[in-house]
């Protein structure tokens, strides 16, 4: 049988790892358009994590709890800001969107 150490923050290469109070953080941040490279410093994560985040994947109530104390921090931002969920943009565009303008 296999011991394994409690790996401490230092120790791994990203930090520790996001709570839930992390998550509605960067929610908050994401409205407030938080550079990506500024929250990945402050939080030391992989990219990823943020990404689940904001996909619902990790912590799903954290975005409508980010939603309520957004708007008491920020009133006079939420009306202005997209709170929409993420959405991934495609790395290649659909082949089939203009390829009859060409012919």
């Amino acid at each position: 049988m296999l011991l394994r150490g409690v790996e401490s923050d230092a120790a791994r290469p990203y930090g520790r790892r996001l709570t839930e109070a992390d998550a509605v953080d960067i929610w908050i941040a994401r409205w407030l358009r938080i550079r990506l490279k500024d929250l990945l410093a402050r939080y030391r994560c992989d990219p990823r994590r943020l990404y689940e985040v904001w996909s619902g994947e990790r912590f799903p109530g954290a975005r409508a709890k980010a939603l309520e104390l957004f708007e008491k921090r920020h009133p006079g931002l939420a009306a202005r800001i997209d709170m929409g969920n993420h959405r991934r943009r495609p790395k290649k565009p659909d082949p089939g969107l203009q390829a009859d303008l060409f012919e």
